[in-house]
């Protein structure tokens, strides 16, 4: 392996030192076919102005398990965080046909947890359709939306709640209106740039989380309604069931969980009721 000050040269023992690191910190699991991506993915980090004094590839493994904002920018270097606005929109759609319509009805309290956050489209989009659905049902219903992510780089482009959305690439369903959620104004270009609104921004609370952690910091049966999209598959499969019981864990009976268009409930599909579209229902334990 060559390295020189702005180019660490990865071969397959150092491409294995990165691959066991990043599983051991966060769980990701990446393929031996991603030596491209990972090499550029090193060599953004090492141009960081934190990892200005390290010299040589053996140092900067050993600085990520000594230094936590190194650590951190590790992570933040190999996370993926592909979202929009209203993505895999059925799940918006049944949250306003069947999981928010006997809570709404009843005026009762509403807590949703948002597992994978990224930059924050999901759970913007989440607040944008609860806020639809109260007016639809007239509900006084208080709504809480947690949204997590490891990535803080993408927690802080989150909570600044500003995007870019190009109508002709991302559709979004027909009854949302964007000016009654977010702050807009048009490009020349055509693209819109939004700023999410005080109505909606202040439904949801960003904080850091590590899915892989063995423990998270929320009583159990605290949530309705639980999304984990397109995060799964970035853990083994045995990580991926550990992780859904967790969810499982925090989930009320009767609560809902929505999966991403790939991803599945494995090992669980007994204590789920499965309606299809991915979208899967907490069973009761006699049930099971």
């Amino acid at each position: 392996m060559q390295n020189d000050k702005n180019n660490f040269r990865i071969d397959s023992k150092s491409m294995q030192q990165i691959k066991e690191t990043l599983y051991n910190i966060c769980g990701i699991n990446i393929a031996d076919s991603k030596q491209t991506m990972m090499q550029n993915r090193i060599n953004a980090l090492i141009k960081m102005p934190e990892c200005r004094n390290i010299e040589s590839f053996d140092d900067l493994i050993r600085q990520v398990n000594i230094n936590p904002q190194i650590k951190q920018s590790f992570i933040n270097s190999f996370t993926t965080n592909k979202t929009d606005l209203f993505r895999e929109s059925y799940h918006y759609s049944d949250m306003l046909d069947r999981s928010l319509v006997p809570l709404l009805s009843k005026n009762a309290p509403i807590k949703i947890f948002c597992s994978a956050s990224s930059s924050g489209e999901e759970p913007y989009s989440i607040a944008t359709t609860c806020l639809y659905a109260k007016g639809i049902f007239q509900s006084s219903s208080s709504i809480r939306i947690t949204a997590t992510d490891i990535d803080t780089q993408m927690l802080e482009l989150a909570r600044n709640g500003e995007y870019v959305f190009d109508s002709r690439l991302n559709k979004i369903p027909d009854w949302v209106e964007l000016e009654k959620y977010f702050d807009v104004s048009r490009n020349t270009n055509g693209t819109l740039n939004l700023k999410a609104k005080s109505s909606i921004k202040s439904m949801v609370n960003f904080q850091q989380l590590n899915l892989f952690n063995k423990t998270y910091p929320f009583p159990n049966a605290d949530f309705d309604i639980i999304f984990c999209r397109n995060v799964l598959i970035y853990f083994k499969q045995s990580d991926q069931e550990q992780i859904l019981t967790r969810l499982h864990n925090l989930l009320k009976v009767g609560g809902t969980l929505y999966l991403g268009h790939s991803e599945d409930t494995l090992g669980l599909s007994q204590r789920f009721d499965r309606l299809g579209n991915k979208i899967f229902v907490r069973k009761g334990e006699e049930n099971i």
